[in-house]
């Protein structure tokens, strides 16, 4: 039986936890909604879940609610890790709740395996969490995510159109991504000027190699920094740019837009290549 919980309404107003826009704060207090995102999590059962920005706990209570080993929430907000308080008291052993900045988080070290993300990104930084996720994949069995609609969908473009770029490659790299809701602004407190979106990330089993997946992190970025450029101008910062399309197989008249994941990891090949050679390869990105 669930225990007895206060509205999240008046959770937020005992707190004082008015949304902030610097912290991207944007509440989802429909518990119908944050019951199906926890329902589109997968299986949850035995899973350790990680929640980042769990602001009054909507999406935690739902999190909860499922047959999880435990939730682990990071909260930077300091008024809404107060707002928590009741919760994990509640939910005893079930709830963790740490005051820190997510982007400074090591949650491998944090939480056990088998390890899921289930979050309502903060709008401010939640491409930037992405990214860095998608460099360790292997540590997750999946990861459900809200990010802005725009967002959502250049997670899971296809080559050729508007919003395929760097993103949409490096996902597709390491895992399985698709779009499984859209929630319009009317559902968030308060409401943000655009849709959102959930995605469902499933990492692949077999992961590239750290090496290719950085090599492929400063192809893209050299690629997709200059995408209105064909890429033997746009990826010069790389070094020789012509003798590393050549290597690749891919006409150097061509843009960034037009290339497929396969032809992507070729020319991370040849730029890793170049560089276990000492030949020069640009400066190391993180993936």
């Amino acid at each position: 039986m669930s225990p007895s919980l206060a509205p999240l309404r008046a959770v937020i107003a005992a707190a004082g936890l008015d949304a902030r826009k610097s912290l991207g704060q944007h509440f989802l207090l429909d518990m119908n909604l944050t019951a199906r995102i926890a329902r589109e999590a997968g299986e949850l059962a035995g899973r350790h879940v990680i929640e980042i920005g769990p602001g009054p706990g909507g999406l935690t209570r739902a999190l909860l609610a499922t047959d999880a080993a435990d939730v682990t929430a990071i909260e930077l907000d300091s008024r809404a890790v107060a707002a928590l308080a009741p919760l994990a008291e509640a939910y005893p052993g079930r709830l963790r709740v740490i005051a820190a900045d997510a982007m400074g988080a090591d949650l491998a070290a944090l939480v056990p395996a088998p390890r899921v993300i289930v979050a309502n990104l903060p709008y401010n930084v939640g491409t930037a969490l992405l990214v860095r996720w998608l460099g360790e994949a292997a540590s997750f069995e999946s990861m459900t995510l809200m990010f802005q609609q725009e967002v959502a969908e250049r997670i899971v473009a296809a080559p050729g159109t508007e919003a395929y770029g760097r993103l949409a490659v490096l996902a597709a790299a390491v895992a399985e991504a698709r779009i499984v809701m859209r929630i319009p602004p009317a559902a968030f407190t308060p409401p943000p000027k655009v849709w959102s979106a959930v995605i469902r990330i499933v990492p692949r089993t077999e992961q590239l190699p750290p090496s290719r997946l950085r090599a492929l992190s400063r192809v893209t970025a050299a690629a997709f920094g200059q995408r209105r450029k064909m890429l033997r101008s746009s990826l010069k910062s790389l070094g020789q740019s012509d003798a590393l399309l050549e290597a690749a197989g891919i006409d150097g008249t061509r843009r960034a837009e037009t290339l497929n994941l396969g032809e992507f990891l070729r020319l991370a090949s040849a730029a890793e290549q170049r560089r276990d050679e000492g030949g020069e390869a640009g400066p190391s990105r993180p993936a």
